[in-house]
């Protein structure tokens, strides 16, 4: 078998849901994928050191946002645990550097869920989350390159977040993104297909825009797990264009 494809996703916020392109476009790119035995997902929403699972048994979700209409909060996606990936998790990452804690009780967020509802709709894939224990990209791309021997056993790793993530700043109903989305959105496209790891690990100070497209990173943060999984692949763009605004750039690694 060969190593199966890693991914960064943009998630959106529930009313992705409601958006019939982004939600084709997520469907679409899960059907030309092989069918993973597992998935392993690391969202912008969950932030937790030590290193933690989430729950190896189905459990409730996590409906981590507020002030949206009622039905929102009536999603479910009851996904098998995947108790047999939390094994191999913690044989990669136990030591040292990582003690691998344990959330039994803690379901999967809205970036977790959310776009696995699009992608995966008979949710009979067993889904792993993990936390971030650090924002730093340099540690963030360590723990991807440890977990890359997953890909080799049918596993899907994917960092789940926002390419541009600045909620003061949407544009509703407006046709145009923002100059400071689209210049980091345009910067970041070049340096992934440029394979030019460095400058999007310095992303807070080379790319434009930096500190307007990210205040606080941890929606760019899971996009270095991915590309440590990823290691030695170039990331291939499948999903583009802008929602409010933000950039919802998506990208394949192998």
């Amino acid at each position: 078998m060969s190593a199966f494809p890693v991914l960064y996703l943009s998630h959106g916020a529930p009313p992705l849901a409601d958006d019939a392109l982004w939600t084709r476009q997520l469907a679409d790119w899960s059907a030309a994928l092989p069918r993973p035995k597992a998935i392993l997902i690391v969202s912008a929403h969950w932030e937790e050191a030590p290193l933690t699972l989430g729950a190896t048994t189905t459990v409730p979700l996590v409906y981590d946002f507020w002030g949206f209409p009622e039905h929102y909060y009536r999603v479910t996606y009851p996904a098998p645990g995947a108790p047999e990936l939390a094994k191999k998790v913690r044989a990669l990452l136990n030591g040292p550097a990582h003690a691998v804690h344990d959330a039994p009780d803690r379901g999967l967020d809205h970036g977790a869920y959310v776009p696995l509802v699009e992608m995966y709709p008979d949710a009979d894939i067993p889904v792993l989350q993990l936390s971030m224990p650090s924002l730093d990209p340099r540690e963030l791309i360590e723990l991807g390159r440890k977990l890359r021997p997953l890909r080799d056993e049918g596993v899907l790793i994917i960092g789940s977040g926002f390419f541009t993530h600045n909620l003061s700043h949407l544009r509703p109903g407006q046709a145009e993104p923002p100059q400071w989305s689209a210049e980091f959105d345009q910067w970041g496209d070049e340096a992934l297909r440029a394979g030019d790891v460095d400058a999007l690990l310095d992303f807070q100070h080379k790319a434009p825009a930096a500190r307007l497209a990210h205040p606080r990173i941890e929606h760019f943060a899971p996009l270095f797990v991915s590309l440590g999984a990823g290691a030695g692949t170039t990331p291939e763009t499948m999903i583009d264009g802008f929602w409010l605004g933000l950039a919802k750039r998506s990208v394949q690694l192998g």
